[in-house]
């Protein structure tokens, strides 16, 4: 056991990666608390490995020394005064120093509440708010963070009234051993706030339970295989990130390498370097754009085969934003020379709320889509004065291990294979509530089901999602999904996903309309207007629908926490101001 928190790298030419196996009984998260399962891994030899930018190994983290470090965490916690159900809010870095205190915290009884990082847009004094918000829905006695922002992370503490440290703080902790709190399998285990809840955030409480379920469900959906090793640049502050690729490593007895999320964003290729440098089999997960980034990325590269061998990606898995064939195709034509095979596609569908997981593909099965019309989709009669437009709907799988799936119809009454309605779950790993938050609770928990917010229809024992019940747009009593209408701007040179949001504002009229916000990358005032145009004819001949078309500069778009396209946020900032369009001549 460790009485002080090795902060310093591991660096030299001795240094070699956590095995993929060793002689440790595999155990598929069977364990009572998530305390139990980390004691489990301890015994082992597999662990983390943290990687520079350039995918180069600089730290090798046992699951043995995560466990003494998180003791030792948990003891100067406790001398801090910490009390079991106490929350401590953690800036969710990816690196040894949050994992001890994340899993010290839950030794200590107390709810790690892992809260993100800044991002390159939105600045300093916004992400101060963001943090000052999530802090008063928590109510956390301390937030700890890097050093490196300990000026920011410190006046959103002050703002909160809590106690506030930095990593350096517990780099020499040496209280002594106390006896811990006894953990029961249903009580809280972590706070998980999910993608983009800055405004009106909920605080989702996941219970040791619910959690290791779903960590057992990984195991079982994926067939995890003894030779399985993880690669990872999501962010720890996502619950694919940290649910997926951070807690589910330590129950299941798997080793892990990752990147830093913001080293993958500058270079993305070190991520399939990574993959073509473990002689395992991989497992690695990402949202569709880091697919797309990949694939573009490689365009101009040299011969593929030269320089990577995806032979070994096993199941690289697809979640946490609409699935889009078209990204995932690309992405197999531009590295099938590297050996990656379009069956390692792994589909899948989840949420926060029911910890992770809630449906996967069956490995080897690949992405499988069906064309639907769209008319289906938004739920309107058929309009015989047009030619049919069909969408690709991607499958994402069968509900996993312990977890139902029922679709449900305006009428709150289940209805049959590809009828389309609101996805409903129920199993142990929904979780326990949104903390503090009664009524949101009771909004979407009903009789032990869970209202997902989404749409979508079954097939077969398979889920379809089709998009968001929230941000759909209607108009004229007309559903139309903003995927559809950004899609439609995406087929025109020059644009790329991502580049483009769609949701409606009211006219001055008093009517509906959709909106459509555009990167704009051209600087000559009669070629952007010859743009907008061609947008606005090209959004009409999709849809049908007259709509309001603004070009804005470049990386103005908000994303969330996990990278995804902001809609909700974007027209927010629009309608405020803040989010200026470019002005264009009559």
């Amino acid at each position: 056991m460790a009485d002080t928190i090795d902060l310093v790298p591991n660096t030299g030419p001795a240094l070699s990666p956590t095995p993929n196996e060793d002689g440790l009984d595999r155990r598929f998260a069977d364990f009572a608390t998530f305390g139990d399962a980390l004691d489990y891994a301890a015994k082992g030899r597999r662990g983390f490995n943290f990687h520079d930018p350039r995918g180069t190994l600089i730290r090798v983290y046992p699951y043995a020394e995560l466990r003494a470090d998180a003791l030792a965490v948990a003891y100067a916690l406790v001398a801090r005064g910490v009390k079991k159900d106490d929350r401590i809010a953690l800036i969710a870095e990816t690196g040894p120093d949050f994992a001890a205190l994340f899993c010290g915290a839950v030794y200590a009884g107390a709810w790690p509440v892992p809260l993100p990082l800044p991002t390159s847009f939105g600045g300093k004094d916004n992400y101060i708010e963001q943090l000052a918000v999530q802090l008063a829905s928590s109510d956390p006695v301390l937030l700890i963070g890097p050093d490196e922002i300990a000026a920011m992370t410190a006046v959103a503490a002050e703002r909160q009234g809590c106690a506030h440290a930095t990593w350096a703080d517990f780099a020499n902790a040496n209280a002594a051993p106390v006896e811990l709190p006894a953990a029961e399998p249903d009580d809280i285990c972590y706070l998980q706030y999910s993608s983009g809840s800055t405004r009106f955030p909920h605080g989702v409480a996941v219970t040791h339970r619910s959690l290791l379920s779903n960590l057992a469900s990984h195991s079982h959906g994926m067939e995890l295989q003894p030779n399985d090793r993880c690669i990872s640049w999501l962010p720890w502050y996502h619950d694919m990130g940290l649910v997926g690729c951070f807690l589910s490593l330590i129950a299941n007895q798997v080793s892990g390498d990752y990147l830093k999320t913001e080293d993958f964003a500058r270079r993305p290729l070190a991520w399939l370097d990574l993959i073509t440098r473990n002689q395992g089999t991989s497992i690695s997960y990402s949202p569709t754009f880091g697919y797309d980034i990949c694939a573009r990325r490689i365009s101009s590269q040299s011969p593929v085969s030269d320089r990577f061998d995806l032979s070994r990606w096993r199941l690289a898995g697809n979640g946490a934003d609409m699935i889009r064939p078209d990204v995932m195709q690309n992405f197999v034509n531009a590295f099938a020379d590297a050996g990656f095979k379009a069956s390692a596609f792994l589909p899948s569908y989840g949420l926060a709320e029911a910890t992770l997981a809630v449906t996967i593909m069956p490995p080897g099965e690949g992405i499988r889509v069906e064309l639907v019309e769209e008319e289906r989709l938004s739920g309107a009669p058929r309009d015989l004065s047009r030619p049919a437009r069909y969408r690709a709907i991607v499958n994402c799988g069968k509900p996993v291990r312990d977890m139902e799936v029922v679709i449900r119809g305006e009428d709150g009454q289940p209805v049959g294979d590809h009828k389309i309605g609101k996805v409903w779950c129920r199993g142990t790993s929904v979780m326990h509530s949104y903390f503090r938050d009664p009524e949101a609770t009771a909004a979407c928990l009903v009789d032990g089901w869970l209202d997902t917010g989404d749409m979508g229809y079954m097939a077969q024992g398979y889920l379809f999602i089709v998009g968001r019940a929230k941000d759909m747009i209607i108009i004229n009593g007309k559903n139309h999904w903003p995927q559809d209408i950004e899609w439609a701007v995406e087929q025109l040179p020059g644009f790329n996903h991502g580049d483009i949001a769609a949701f409606s504002v009211e006219t001055d009229n008093g009517e509906e309309a959709p909106a459509v916000l555009v990167h704009c990358r051209v600087s000559d005032p009669v070629k952007r207007l010859e743009l907008r145009d061609l947008i606005r004819d090209k959004v009409r001949s999709i849809t049908g629908m007259n709509c309001v078309v603004e070009l804005i500069p470049p990386k103005s778009l908000p994303r969330t926490s996990s990278g995804k396209l902001s809609r909700a946020k974007a027209k927010k900032l629009y309608l405020s101001g803040e989010i200026e369009p470019f002005k264009l001549a009559a």
